[in-house]
């Protein structure tokens, strides 16, 4: 055990006053990690998240006022912000993912659907999120050049490379800044929602922005690691479209252009996640995520392929990038 776990078990003895037993249950792509606080009665988690890598205090906040709106997420019962520790409702262990199949989608992306919903019907914090626009989103497409293509892949990054990647960045980009803004998760996928007694419960949502509407949609229609058909990619896209107008948080709005948007944000998501997966396993050692690089490639390659502004991309993604990660085309 070491000092940070040893010393946060202590801690958690503390706000229970009783004894229990004590297990991992996971770290993720942060520097958090969370372990199981079983006692006689019930059971917690408790997370570790050193303060010099997380902010507990805005998590702490942010968790509050989500579910003071009726947002299903996780709710915090104690917190240490100076150590970096906090105590929170056990959601049990069952994530989205593990339970999808073709037969079952439909019925639980439309309950995903609704939860995002949720989410996005809160139009105002009595905390600072920061707006997730052209900056932001531009610095993330500079992660793929230096983890992906030259870290990973081994490619240089010639000017012509960077002239085309710099001018098909700013068409997404300008895209993205076409779009309301909602609240935006940033990470709302099958491995950030939890099902308890049949109900969808939100986690890891510490990064929350006001971001471009279809942000968070194409994040979960266009997961990372679980492949929808296209053709319900495209109906639940059209369906969350009805969705938002119906409830008045996007003004009319064509479906091409709806669906212009979600799939050019998507490929900026995926470009920037390429990137990701690669830094986490090269600086961090997690070399799992590798294996979801294949599928993050596929949407990339799908994506520009279906648009002719976006030629350039999609030529030197298939000619470049695809022939070195082939089960990206399988």
């Amino acid at each position: 055990m070491d000092t940070r776990q040893a010393a946060l078990q202590s801690w958690v003895q503390q706000q229970t006053s009783i004894e229990g037993e004590w297990q991992l249950v996971s770290g993720d792509a942060s520097f958090r990690r969370y372990f199981r606080w079983q006692t006689s009665k019930q059971s917690y988690i408790a997370v570790d998240a050193p303060p010099e890598r997380e902010n507990t205090a805005r998590f702490v906040e942010l968790a509050s006022a989500l579910n003071h709106r009726g947002v299903p997420v996780t709710k915090v019962l104690a917190h240490d912000l100076k150590q970096g520790f906090m105590l929170q409702e056990d959601l049990g262990e069952q994530l989205l993912l593990p339970l999808l199949t073709p037969e079952n989608e439909t019925a639980f992306y439309g309950h995903a659907m609704r939860s995002l919903l949720q989410w996005q019907s809160v139009r105002e914090l009595p905390l600072e999120l920061e707006h997730y626009r052209d900056g932001r989103l531009q610095t993330e497409l500079t992660i793929l050049p230096e983890w992906f293509l030259v870290r990973h892949l081994n490619l240089p990054f010639s000017d012509d490379v960077q002239a085309m990647y710099r001018q098909q960045g700013e068409l997404l980009l300008q895209s993205a800044a076409e779009q309301p803004e909602l609240l935006t998760h940033r990470d709302f996928h099958s491995r950030n929602l939890m099902l308890q007694c049949n109900r969808n419960r939100i986690i890891d949502f510490q990064d929350a922005v006001w971001g471009p509407a279809t942000y968070d949609l194409v994040s979960l229609l266009k997961d990372c690691y679980y492949r929808l058909p296209p053709e319900r990619v495209r109906q639940f896209a059209l369906d969350y479209h009805s969705l938002l107008l119906s409830k008045n948080l996007l003004p009319p709005v064509s479906e091409n252009t709806w669906l212009r948007w979600f799939d050019w944000m998507g490929l900026q998501r995926h470009l920037k996640v390429l990137g990701i997966f690669a830094r986490l396993a090269h600086r961090d050692g997690k070399t799992l995520y590798l294996r979801d690089l294949p599928l993050t490639l596929r949407y990339c390659l799908e994506t520009t392929a279906a648009y002719d502004e976006l030629k350039p991309l999609s030529q030197w993604l298939h000619e470049e990038i695809a022939p070195r990660i082939p089960e990206a085309l399988a």
